[in-house]
Formats: structure tokens, C-alpha cells, sequence
């Protein structure tokens, strides 16, 4: 954060740069100019955040100097310092945007504190506008995403036959569900299971279970791997949760369904 003092009277100018503990008021870098023209020459040199700024000043003052700054659409915030109460200035001044109105003389505390003020402000709609950029961002890469990966639109046809062809390429993952998948295919998951059910008469869940047990019964009758191999490779961690499930699609559990059918 960098302050720009303008005062034309240099010794008042550098003993507030000096005296004053600017870091401990969120300032890292001071400059100071004598008069308006060496403030603009600063400004356009330097990356200025703050100016504290007095207003009467030989030539251009404060007021002129600020309405410069507007005028090229700097973003620099003010504060005036002025030894007369002119309702004239205080009412151009607010129309111009400036953060505060300091009479002087005014104690050193005073000044930190006001500078402290407007900086805390300065970083606030700085983190703001950073995270609505980033938030825009984020939303643009995910819909730039969504069209190159499924297009623009997509017909219920079409979104039924993505879900199925994830379920069947993902069977074995533990984890899968209607959140993940609702995921990879940029959809809220009560809007896509609710299109899956009205095509396919049944949810996303059912679905996945039904397609598990289907795969968990040919590979059972391969004869290649156990009950508890199997369980894994359609993903089931748990053997005695996969048995449940099993005996409530076939009627009986794997053992006993391989007997039958391969009698």
C-alpha cells in the first residue's frame, strides 16, 4: 500500500513522513510532492494507492489535484487536509470521492488512524473484486467445460444414456453415486435423477445396484473368481453388505445361486 503526501510546505511534508509510524497504519511506501504538478509527475511514475492531500496549495489545489485523478480514471482514494472548515470545499471534496476531511492541526494518531481507515477499505474491495474475478473464472472453465464435454444441450435421451455408460465404466468404484456423477455431467443431482427416473422408471441408486448385481451374477457363473473376489469387483467393500443386496435380487445368496444355476 503506498501513500502520496502533497503539501506544499516541505518541512510540515517530510516530518509526517518521518515521524509518522506508517507501517503500524498499513502503509508500506511514502512519497511526498510539493505542489499539484509534482504530484501528478509522481502519480504517473509510481503506483499510488492513498493520497493525503492539502487542499490549499499555490497554483492547482487539493480539489483541482483530485478532480485531475478522477478525470484519468486513477483508482486512488484521498484524504484532505485543510486548516479552514469551507463548507464549499467539504461539499466539493465529497463529490469527488474523498475518503475524509482532517482540519489541522490534527495529532499524528489522529492521521494514522484515518489513513489506516481507508487502506483497511482500499484492501477489502480489492479481496472482493479478486474473488468475484476468480468466482467468474471459475464459472466460465466449468461451462467452457460442460460444452466441450456434452455440448450445450442435451436431450433426456441423451442424459440417460451418459449416466448409464458412467455407471457401467465405474461399477467397481466404491464411491460411486448420483453426486459424482452428477459431477463429471454438470448437472444438479436432484435434477438428473429426476430425468433418469421419468425415462428409466427407476433412480440413479437403483439403477446402479441393479447393473452391480447383473455384472456380480455373470462373474459368479464364470466360475473364475470367489463370492468375496466378486463382492470387490463391483464394488462392495463389505462382503456381508454385498450377500444382503445379492439375496434381495436373486432370492438367494451367491453360493446358493451358483449351485442352482450351474446344475
Amino acid at each position: 500500500m503506498t501513500l502520496l503526501i502533497v503539501n506544499d510546505e516541505k518541512p510540515t511534508a517530510n516530518l509526517m513522513r518521518q515521524d509518522i509510524p506508517w507501517k503500524e497504519y498499513g502503509i508500506d511506501t511514502v512519497y511526498t510532492a510539493y505542489d499539484a504538478k509534482q504530484a501528478k509527475r509522481c502519480i504517473e511514475e509510481y503506483s499510488i494507492d492513498l493520497l493525503l492531500c492539502d487542499i490549499e496549495m499555490p497554483g492547482e489545489n487539493g480539489i483541482a489535484l483530485l478532480r485531475w485523478v478522477r478525470e484519468e480514471k486513477k483508482e486512488i482514494e484521498c484524504i484532505f487536509l485543510t486548516c479552514h472548515a469551507s463548507f464549499s470545499y467539504a461539499q466539493e471534496a465529497i463529490a469527488l470521492g474523498c475518503q475524509d476531511y482532517i482540519l489541522i492541526p490534527a495529532r499524528y494518531e489522529h492521521i494514522g488512524a484515518a489513513v489506516a481507515k481507508v487502506a483497511d477499505r482500499i484492501r477489502t474491495r480489492r479481496e472482493e473484486r479478486r474473488y468475484q474475478e476468480l468466482g467468474r473464472q471459475t464459472v466460465e472453465q466449468n461451462l467452457s467445460a460442460a460444452k466441450e464435454a456434452h455440448g450445450e444441450k442435451r436431450s433426456a435421451g441423451e442424459i440417460v444414456a451418459a449416466v448409464e455408460r458412467y455407471v457401467r465404466e465405474h461399477l467397481s468404484d466404491e464411491e460411486l453415486g448420483i453426486n459424482g456423477i452428477a459431477e463429471q455431467l454438470y448437472l444438479h443431482p436432484v435434477y438428473l435423477n429426476r430425468i433418469f427416473k421419468k425415462e428409466k422408471e427407476i433412480s440413479i441408486g437403483q439403477y446402479i445396484i441393479s447393473e452391480r448385481m447383473k455384472l456380480a451374477a455373470a462373474l459368479l457363473l464364470e466360475n473364475r473368481l470367489n463370492a468375496y473376489a466378486v463382492a470387490e469387483q463391483v464394488g462392495y467393500k463389505s462382503y456381508s453388505n454385498f450377500n444382503l443386496t445379492f439375496k434381495k435380487t436373486f432370492g438367494v445368496p451367491p453360493t446358493q445361486y451358483v449351485s442352482q444355476h450351474s446344475s
